[in-house]
Formats: C-alpha cells, structure tokens, sequence
C-alpha cells in the first residue's frame, strides 16, 4: 500500500472515531438530563422545612414536592356583586356593614306635624344649701383614714377658721336617638324559608321593632323579610370542600425527618414515613380537601338582608366654672342635687334660669343636637336636667399652719392636694 493510501485510510478511522465520540456525547447528554440530581451536602435529619430540601446523598426523593399554593388559595374574601339581587328600596345595600354597607339610613319624613318644643316652667327656688362644720369634719376625717399614708392628726385636731360655699351648676342635654343600616347577608342553608320576590320588602324604617325604654341603649339585628334567596357558596363555588392548605390539596406533604429521601442513614428505610418520603397530611386527613366553613358543607347559602336598628343615648354636659380653686374633672364622678328636669319630643333651651351660662350652654346644646342627630336617625326623646353640685372649700389650721380641703358632690368627696401629714409609714 502506497503512502497515500496508507494516509487516506488512517484519516479515515480517525473521523469515524469522532463521529462515534459525538453520538456517545450526545446519548450521555441526553440520558443525565433524565438522572436525579445527587447532592454532595452532608445529611441532615429531624429538620422541619416547609419547602423542599435536596435528598440524601445517592438517592432521589421518591415524591415531586407541590407547588406552592396562589395567593388566592382560600377562595375569594368577598361574596361577588352578582350574588345579591336587587331588591327594591334598598338598591346599593353592599355586604359587610360600615362604609361598605348601607350606611345609616336617613329616616323618613313623619306622617303628620311633629308637636312643638314647649318652654318649661320655671322653677321658683334655685338656693343652694350649705354644708355643716360637723359634716364637713366626717368627710374630711373618713378621707383620711381610707389613705394608707396619711396621717389622721390633722383631720381630728386640725381647726376649722372657714367655710366657703360655692355654686357649682351642670347642665345636661340627653338626645335619645334610633338608626337604621342595612347590609347583605349569608349562613349556612338547613332548609330555610326563601321569600324573595314573593312580594315587596318592606323599607328599611317600615320594619317592626321593638321600642326600648326612654334613653336606655339597645340594638337589635333582624332579616328584612322578602329578602331571603338560595345561592350556591362562593368560596367553595358549591362544592361544600376547599382544598386544604395545608398540603396544597396534594393530601400529603414532605416527611420532615427524612426531607423527602425515604431513607436515614445509607440504605436504612425512614420509619417515619415508611420510605414514601412523605406523610398523610393531618390536618385534612389525607383527603386533600376540608369542609367549607363558610357553608359548612352545604354547599348552598341563605342570602338576606340584614337590617340593624340601633338605640343610643347622646349625652353633653356642660359645668359652669368657677373659682373654688377644685378642678372641674373631680365633679364628673360626683352627682348633685337635681334642680331642673324637662322631657319632650323635643325640649326647648331652659330659659329663666339665674346663671346666664347656663342658658347659652342650653342654646348651643339644644341646637347642635337637633341639627346633627336629625339627618342620619330619628329622635325620640330629649331631656335636660340642671343640677346644683355643691362645693364647699373648708380652710382649716393645724401646727400654726393654715391648709385647705374642699367637699363637693351628694357623695361628700374630697379633694386635699396639699394634706399636710403623708408618708407616716415606716419599713420594718
């Protein structure tokens, strides 16, 4: 063989050689694409991880890890706008309540003239009474004694030089009021009555309720009848189960001791999960799936109108200031001597009264009252009462020094800022 051909053939062989290289290249590319990924990490046991960790060294996980569940897992928050019908009367009644709601609701205009606000009597006698020196001597002597830290000498030896009486009014406005708001709805359906279109609803103030007393706060939360319809659950679209969070509705997850391997040490089987590399989800049993909450499983609901009548008592107080020197906070948790009382539909401001600041706090009162409660509920009831708080600020001396209390209220309290003998504990 000549050396051209010698050449020729050895060329040859070495492009066969290649052409055989890139096909066991290619064949080994394609089947490591089809291999588990081993990891080289060391191994950890017992570890708690909701994710999904690589498998032991050699082995591959038995089960693919589910993914992780959308944001709107649990269904829809809200029912939608097309489960509720339109019901006459209350056109743009949301579900929820609140803002979202219906609102308060503005009541209706009455019937027949609303009676006129009358001037009430005047009151012949407007004196205030004193206290005595014994009783204010007791008072003073039983407000000592109920303070661990305070000495009673100065209330028993200390000597009364003066007695000051002051005349201390509060006037009080109570607005008696009911509201009205409406929103849609729902619970479970067991089978109950639908009424829905069977013929108008009532309006929203045409619906009985039961009254009250005069200025006691109640509430009372009733279906507006007429309104009532079936649908099918929004949250498990009928269904009566959700899948189970959980697990992502796979009814198992990733065993926590073996991460998923199936295997502990080597070729030791995972007794935990018995080698699967993953365990029955507990919280839904295994199913994958749990009952719906929002209709336990019925898969239908009962939608409605739910109308909440509201009574409350708007009180304002307003207390003439004067200079006894007590602040005016103490006379809050006091009551006094009741001078003055009007009930009507609606009062008229006091008038006649002695002090002219309590017949402009009873102007504004009576105003703000009847503008602001009028437009969003109805008024029942108003009252204004005055009472005379008495106050009497008692000087008294004790070791050459003269000190002040005051004694104010029915309740006979007493305020003494400056007692002049605190702190008479010792420390054993």
């Amino acid at each position: 063989m000549g050396c051209l051909e010698l050449f020729a053939s050895h060329k040859k062989i070495r492009v066969a050689d290649l052409r055989v290289s890139v096909e066991l290249g290619v064949k080994k590319g394609l089947d490591m694409e089809y291999q588990p990924v081993l990891t080289h990490q060391e191994r950890n046991y017992g570890m708690v991880n909701p994710g999904y960790e690589p498998a032991a060294q050699g082995r591959p996980a038995m089960f693919a890890p589910p993914a992780a569940p959308p944001a709107d897992f649990t269904g829809p928050s809200a029912p939608p706008a097309s489960m509720f019908d339109n019901m006459p009367g209350y056109e743009g009644t949301l579900a929820g309540g609140g803002a979202g709601g219906g609102g308060f609701l503005p009541p209706p205009m009455p019937a027949f003239p609303t009676p006129q606000p009358q001037p009430a009597p005047e009151q012949p006698s407007w004196n205030i009474p004193s206290i005595t020196e014994n009783t204010a001597r007791e008072a003073f002597a039983l407000f000592a004694s109920s303070k661990c830290c305070y000495s009673a000498a100065p209330a028993k030896d200390g000597v009364i030089t003066s007695m000051d009486a002051f005349n201390t009014y509060r006037y009080r406005l109570e607005t008696f009021t009911e509201s009205r708001s409406t929103e849609w709805s729902h619970e479970p359906y067991h089978g109950q009555p639908v009424d829905a279109f069977a013929q108008p609803p009532p309006g929203p103030w045409e619906v009985p309720a039961k009254l009250p007393s005069f200025f006691m706060e109640d509430k009372q939360v009733m279906k507006v009848p007429y309104t009532s319809s079936m649908k099918a659950c929004h949250v498990c679209v009928g269904m009566g189960r959700k899948p189970c969070k959980d697990c992502a509705g796979a009814g198992n997850k990733v065993c926590w001791v073996c991460n998923g391997s199936g295997y502990r040490h080597g070729d030791d089987r995972c007794h935990h999960c018995s080698g699967r590399g993953r365990e029955n989800c507990t919280p839904c049993h295994g199913q994958g799936s749990k009952q719906c909450d929002t209709c336990q499983g019925k898969q239908q609901l009962l939608v409605y109108i739910n109308l909440t009548v509201k009574w409350t008592n708007n009180s304002d107080n307003y207390v003439v200031e004067q200079s006894s020197g007590l602040q005016l906070d103490n006379l809050s948790k006091v009551s006094g001597k009741e001078l003055f009382k009007d009930s009507q539909y609606m009062v008229y401001p006091v008038m006649g009264f002695p002090d002219p600041a309590v017949v402009n706090a009873a102007q504004r009162l009576v105003n703000e009252h009847q503008g602001k409660y009028s437009s969003t509920s109805r008024i029942l009831q108003q009252r204004q009462t005055i009472e005379l708080i008495p106050v009497t600020r008692v000087t008294y001396s004790w070791k050459g020094k003269s000190h002040i209390y005051f004694v104010y209220g029915n309740e006979f309290k007493v305020n003494a800022d400056d007692y002049p003998a605190t702190c008479c504990c010792t420390v054993m």
